[in-house]
Parts: C-alpha cells; structure tokens; sequence
C-alpha cells in the first residue's frame, strides 16, 4: 500500500493537470499590463473581457452574465433569492451534489430528491412531484452533464421533455454545468439552456474544471430580467469580485491557451477514468455495478447486496483509501445511498487508482 492516502474523494484536478506556469506568466502580464485597476474594486459584475467571452460562448449579452467566487458562492446567492421570491420546496436529483443540500438546509428549504436512472432525471418523477401539490417549488436543481456525484448524463430526449415540463409548470430551473466541456467520448448535448433560452433557464458553470480551482473563478448566464438584481446581490456580499484571478483566465484565453489545455487535461483525464473503469471490473465481486461517464470527474458505485457504504468508507480509509458514503447526496435522514458510494478518478495517477480499486475489491470481498 503507498504511503500517502490514496483519495477517491477529492472532486479536484490533479496538481500536475493545473497549468501552473502558464497561469503565473498570465497573472504577471495582465498585472504589469493594467496596473492599479487590476488591484482595485470594479464593476460586481466581473472583468469585462471574460464576461464578453463567456456571454459569446453562450450567445447572450455580456450584462447577463455575471462572474461569481466559484460557482458555489452563486448558489449560495441565486437560492437565497429564490427561496426569498417563492420559499419552500426545492427539487434536486437524487443524488445530487452534496454541498448545496447543505447550503439548502441551512436555508431551512424543504429538499425533493427525485429518481434518476442511467439517463439521468426521470422527467416523470419530476411530472409527478409537480402535480402532487397546488405550491410550485422554488426551483430545481440539475447538473444535466457528467453528474456530481453519478457521472450519469441526461439524455437528449429527456432534456427535451424536462424543458416542455417546466416551461407548461413556470418552473425555474438552476442548470450546473461545471463538467460539460470535460468530455472524452461521444458527441456534446444541447444544455437545457439552450432548449429554454426564455426567463425559465439559469445556467451556470466555473473554470475549476477547466483551467484551475484555485482561481476561484465561476459564472452565472442569467434570465434578462434578473441579471441586475443578482449582480447586485453579489456586490452587497463582497462589493468587488478578485480582478486578477478573471483577467487571468481571460489572459489565458486570448493567448489561445483555454482549447489546448482543455484537451490536455480531457487527455489525461480519460486515461484516469478507463484505469479506474478497467480496475473496477477486475478487481470487485459479483453484485457490484457503476456508472459509466464519458466525461467529468466520477463514478457511481453501487455496492453487493448486504454491503453497507458507511463500514466500507470506515474500513477504506483505515487501509488508507478515501470514498464518500452515497448517503451524503441525498436530503439528510432519506434513507437512500446506503449502499453506493462515489468515487473521483481526477485526482489520482492510474497506478494509484488501481491501487486504490484493488483495496476496495478486497474489503468487499
């Protein structure tokens, strides 16, 4: 067994996939290059240049994009509004990402968790939940592609009658898309926002995934009509956003860099995912089974009958192997999870992910 742990549970880019040299001659030029400005307070907004950018990418104008301290921090904004405008029950996957259920309780929200299967979303879970009740719910929450924590992607189809179903109910809906361009196969998907280019859809992503988490850098792609109030919100949270990290990125950008060192780290993403794919199959017994993403950052294993999540994490993390109980992406006290458990292949070298995977055979066996 290695030395030093080997973690399933970090949902981060190795350190070698983060273009560390390229960053620091970026930063340096863009600080030599505008000076005081860079250092100082600006627009709430963002830097102009990167919300240009993103806004073109998004075929939108730049004043509805707004770049946010990760994408996190933009949860933690647009569901305080909307719990504000509508308070009560907010949909989610089931599961879903475990740190905004707990922005969500702390919010005091009322979490729906609902079914999803290989192809992502049930639509008619999502159907039945509406007409269950006369109260609209505040919003739902998806992360359509490459799903945190399944990996599962909803299908083309199934994005198609998510979008009829909100827009026939007047459901807002928070669309997540930190892994989208993260892809190593197969062909891209029309994002929800895209089907639902109206008041309905927000779409949000970040650069954790792409360029560097450390640069803390997200964005939100907002409806016209709520740009204003949600730039706003921000600035009464940290009247300026950090002007050096965005102009970094857009630096790195308008060098050319963004498109090579995405399909370097989708290069060396892949061969960490099939690894981690190839150990699972020859190293876990019958009755274990797991998703299958082509793309993102993780695997979704469900465990042998019997078997109980939170003993193997216990168990693993004695051997020196860190996994996160399924159980922590559902609504706290659901009862569901209990036997799966999600697994990151971004931040490990093939040799240790076998390594890893090969502990994990063991303890199930």
């Amino acid at each position: 067994m290695s030395e030093q742990p080997i973690s399933f549970a970090r949902g981060a880019p190795a350190p070698e996939l983060i273009p560390a040299v390229e960053l620091a001659d970026c930063a340096h030029a863009v600080a030599q290059r505008d000076g005081a400005r860079i250092f100082a307070y600006g627009p709430g907004g963002g830097y102009g240049p990167l919300r240009e950018w993103v806004a073109a990418r998004h075929e939108v104008e730049p004043s509805r994009v707004v770049l946010t301290v990760g994408g996190l921090h933009g949860f933690v904004l647009y569901a305080a509004e909307a719990l504000a405008r509508r308070p009560g029950r907010v949909l989610v996957e089931g599961p879903s990402y475990d740190r905004p259920l707990k922005i969500l309780a702390r919010e005091n929200a009322e979490v729906v968790s609902l079914d999803m299967d290989e192809q992502g979303l049930d639509p008619s879970a999502l159907e039945d939940e509406l007409r269950r009740t006369d109260d609209k719910p505040s919003f739902l929450y998806t992360i359509p592609t490459f799903q945190n924590p399944s990996g599962r992607t909803l299908s083309a189809e199934r994005r198609v009658r998510i979008a009829e179903i909100a827009e026939r109910h007047g459901l807002p809906v928070l669309e997540d898309d930190p892994y989208g361009l993260v892809r190593y196969e197969g062909d891209s998907v029309t994002t929800l926002h895209e089907l639902m280019p109206g008041a309905l859809v927000t779409h949000t992503s970040s650069f954790s995934k792409t360029v560097a988490p450390g640069l803390r850098t997200g964005y939100f792609v907002l409806p016209a009509a709520e740009a204003a109030a949600f730039e706003e919100r921000a600035v009464s949270t940290y009247i300026s956003p950090p002007y050096l990290t965005q102009a970094t990125i857009a630096e790195l950008i308008e060098r050319g860099r963004f498109e090579p060192n995405l399909e370097r780290v989708r290069s060396e993403l892949r061969v960490r995912r099939d690894a981690m794919l190839e150990a699972l199959e020859r190293e876990l017994p019958t009755g274990s089974s797991w998703s299958r993403p082509q793309g993102g950052y993780f695997i979704w294993l469900d465990l042998p009958q019997g078997a109980s999540a939170s003993e193997l994490a216990t168990r693993a993390a004695e051997s020196g192997v860190g996994i996160v109980r399924g159980e922590d992406f559902f609504p706290p006290r659901s009862g569901r999870g209990d036997s799966s458990v999600r697994l990151a292949f971004s931040y490990e070298t093939p040799e240790r992910i076998a390594e890893g995977v090969s502990v994990l055979g063991t303890l199930l066996r």
